[in-house]
């Protein structure tokens, strides 16, 4: 564990020995008295200060003026104080205190304070993670990973929203890194799995519980004890698991199949949707009280043809450690534009394709060689594009529109995560228009065929 400079002001004697116990591995320096905190605070370098508020029988809140201090000094203030009312504790946030406790439950607090402390110090110098392990150089999803890496540390439960292929898996990996929490990282595609299989994979089962079941297995939940337990498209979830599910997930406990004894496990909840998850809660797919206990800190992340500064980096990174390739400036003009329906993962496919080819040095021609005949995965129609024309000449003027059309609509879903209504308006076309095109493309039915 990393060692921390605190500095505790606290005038009680006993809650002086209380605090330098739960602070033990620390370099922990106690005082009782507001002249020695800011003596010691003008003279040494601290990370992290404790500080009581009332100094005596007849103060008038003196620990206030540390707060003040130490937040000037760039120290992370934490009060610990029996005066909590409304007032005091406005008036310490507002000096520059970043969290205020009640006294009576230091044990808890501490140990809470200290670790959510380290984690995102580890968090705040992360930014590394976007040159490697979530390659992006888009500010909105810098910013948007960033916030939720801010949450890693807590035990809020939180939900990763985007298209298939935008990096969930990834960024849920991460925020595992940084959770501080010593158990394993447990992921489970639940669209993979029929009903009663999900069920015996997340809760395992006892020897002959069903047909098959030649011996015992522990299951998802409990390995993901002390960790955390990534349930991917959590959206295709039956309502029956759903509700089983909830009630593991309020009890931290259920009972593998077969068996009457109950396991517990102390599991975190990172979970990822393509889909809408209140367009799921309106169409009787989803339950909300299930919603309410997995979406704490809700991320969406943005499709890859809507951060097109990213193509480029992520080609380099794919070839890395590997046969290095050079792309005409045409060719990078083509891929920037390129709607790329599979996203980041498509992209590396291609990438991997490019890389086992002949030739290094990769044109427009070969790019579009590579990426024609998916009529889903053209890019945007432009002024002048002569594929576009050779369509037309070789189909006819009605059906190169409709495909323009159809292209509009498919790009449009895409980038706004399936959401039906927001194209709908987005587009300025109606809820006929939009099922008609869907239809054509053989798209009507709960998802996007892939």
């Amino acid at each position: 564990m990393d060692k921390l400079n605190i500095l505790v002001l606290e005038d009680d004697k006993l809650a002086q020995k209380v605090m330098a116990s739960h602070l033990a591995g620390h370099n922990a320096e106690v005082v009782g008295d507001l002249p020695a905190a800011l003596k010691r605070m003008a003279g040494g370098s601290y990370d992290m200060g404790f500080f009581d508020l009332m100094l005596g029988t007849d103060d008038d809140y003196s620990g206030l003026k540390a707060i003040a201090a130490a937040a000037a000094r760039g120290i992370y203030c934490v009060v610990v104080s029996s005066s909590d009312s409304d007032e005091i504790i406005d008036r310490a946030y507002e000096l520059g205190a970043r969290d205020f406790y009640a006294k009576g439950n230091e044990e808890s607090n501490v140990a809470d304070i200290l670790r959510k402390f380290i984690q995102n110090r580890k968090a705040a110098g992360a930014a590394d993670i976007f040159s490697s392990a979530f390659l992006t150089c888009d500010p909105e999803t810098r910013a948007a990973a960033a916030e939720a890496l801010k949450y890693a540390p807590t035990e809020l439960p939180i939900m990763i929203l985007g298209p298939s292929g935008t990096g969930k898996t990834s960024l849920a990996k991460i925020l595992h890194e940084h959770s501080g929490r010593d158990g394993a990282f447990v992921s489970i595609n639940c669209s993979a799995y029929t009903e009663d299989l999900l069920e015996a994979e997340l809760f395992g089962h006892k020897k002959g519980a069903f047909t098959g079941a030649a011996e015992a297995r522990k299951g998802r939940l409990l390995e993901a004890h002390r960790g955390t337990l990534f349930l991917d498209e959590i959206g295709t979830m039956s309502l029956t698991m759903q509700m089983k599910l909830l009630k593991a997930i309020e009890e931290r406990s259920f009972h593998p199949l077969g068996s009457e004894r109950p396991e517990k496990s102390d599991f975190r909840i990172i979970s990822a949707t393509l889909e809408d998850p209140q367009e799921l809660i309106a169409r009787g797919r989803m339950r909300f009280d299930l919603f309410q206990r997995v979406h704490g800190y809700t991320i969406n992340l943005k499709p890859l043809s809507r951060r097109p500064c990213d193509v480029e980096p992520l080609l380099r990174h794919f070839t890395k450690n590997g046969r290095r390739l050079s792309f005409t400036q045409e060719a990078k003009a083509y891929l920037e534009a390129y709607s790329w329906p599979g996203n980041v993962r498509e992209l590396k496919k291609f990438t991997d394709l490019l890389s086992s080819g002949a030739e290094g040095r990769v044109d427009l021609e070969t790019v579009k060689r590579h990426l024609k005949g998916r009529p889903e995965a053209a890019p945007a129609a432009r002024p002048g594009d002569d594929g576009l024309y050779a369509y037309a000449l070789a189909h006819g003027l009605e059906a190169a529109l409709a495909k323009v059309s159809d292209d509009i609509v498919i790009r449009s879903l895409r980038e706004n995560g399936g959401k039906r209504t927001r194209t709908m308006t987005d587009l300025k076309i109606s809820t006929r228009l939009l099922y008609a095109t869907l239809k054509r493309l053989g798209l009507d039915g709960d998802g996007d065929k892939k």
